[in-house]
């Protein structure tokens, strides 16, 4: 565990400093491009274990004949976690530096994802600007695109992240 100052408090990491991580408010500009240098094969054991432990039993994301009789090739993955590997792969250059999370919005699914499909990510900064309440940070919004391995898109959304400041806290 970290203190609010961040020194470790458990001893046994004493040794290991604890390092900022990802980008601060004022590297980011509107219109700004990230091609997301992570790539992800999502498999149907990713698909399966997501699905049952969030007790989304949707015979779509677990049954590859229930899946064919409504004209896929295999079952379609779990948009869920689409979402949660696009953002993924989009945190170690937009928000690794820990700020809240948000929200999102605009979230589409424009065609599915089948097991085999390796996800890729871009974003691109929509907006940047301090916040009211907290004068050491601000919100940056971005939208972004993860595509499959055809560069067709398979995920797209608009989310919002508060950002620190450099400098002083």
């Amino acid at each position: 565990m970290s203190s609010s100052t961040g020194e470790r408090t458990d001893p046994v990491l004493a040794d290991f400093p604890i390092r900022q991580r990802g980008a601060y408010l004022e590297k980011f500009e509107p219109g700004e491009t990230f091609a997301h240098h992570w790539g992800r094969t999502l498999s149907a054991a990713d698909n399966s274990v997501f699905s049952t432990a969030l007790c989304n039993w949707n015979p779509m994301h677990l049954d590859a004949d229930y899946a064919r009789a409504h004209g896929h090739t295999d079952v379609v993955v779990n948009p869920m976690l689409v979402l949660c590997t696009v953002i993924g792969l989009s945190v170690e250059d937009l928000s690794e530096s820990g700020g809240p999370f948000l929200g999102i919005e605009e979230c589409a699914f424009p065609m599915p994802v089948h097991p085999g499909d390796t996800l890729t990510a871009t974003s691109e900064v929509l907006a940047v600007r301090g916040s009211r309440s907290r004068p050491d940070t601000g919100i940056v919004t971005w939208r972004t695109t993860g595509r499959n391995q055809r560069g067709e898109t398979v995920c797209s959304y608009v989310r919002s992240n508060l950002v620190a400041k450099r400098g002083p806290r």
